[in-house]
């Protein structure tokens, strides 16, 4: 099971090693099947020259950083998935979920998100999402995410039961990773 990990502060991080070519090539192509839509800027994003470093911190996360910038996260073999930063760059690379407005404060005190604030007026569920994928989590009458989070259930699943939590909320705007712009 996923749990948050993002109220740690840069003073957490428990080491930091560059990866060797063979395991960045193993992120990067782990990073690419999972987003196929970062595909034209992978190579942007991820430099092949320059040096990929893999923080470890409390909890089972790793950060992927390139150039002292966190891009990815995941939590112990669970899937990378990118930074809100990242994701509002690049806002298509992800399935999409919407929460109604009364949801947001919640998601953004770190609440996991329930189903019954994904089915109302004012959600939205992307019917392809499988469980335990990961999903954006937008906001009725939002322009960017402001959440990452681990589907729990599927779409139709979330649907149908309309009931307890829907998608575990990973990363949220103003938690620790948000607020780490840069590793240095």
């Amino acid at each position: 099971m996923l749990r948050r990990t993002f109220l740690f502060s840069a003073e957490e991080v428990s080491s930091q090693n560059q990866v060797k070519a063979s395991v960045q090539r193993k992120i990067r192509q782990s990073i690419q099947d999972e987003y196929p839509g970062l595909e034209l800027v992978l190579d942007d994003l991820l430099p092949k020259k320059a040096p990929l470093i893999v923080v470890k911190c409390p909890n089972h996360l790793s950060l992927v950083v390139v150039n002292n910038v966190p891009l990815f996260f995941c939590i112990r073999d669970g899937p990378y998935m990118p930074t809100l930063r990242l994701l509002h760059q690049y806002p298509n690379i992800m399935k999409r979920f919407q929460v109604d407005r009364g949801a947001i404060k919640f998601v953004l005190s770190g609440a996991n998100i329930m189903c019954p604030g994904l089915t109302s007026p004012g959600g939205v569920l992307d019917e392809e999402v499988e469980a335990e994928r990961p999903v954006a989590i937008y906001a009725e009458g939002k322009q960017h995410a402001l959440a990452i989070g681990f589907t729990k259930m599927s779409a139709k699943d979330i649907k149908s039961i309309n009931k307890g939590i829907g998608v575990d909320n990973m990363h949220y705007l103003n938690d620790g990773l948000w607020k780490m712009e840069r590793l240095d």
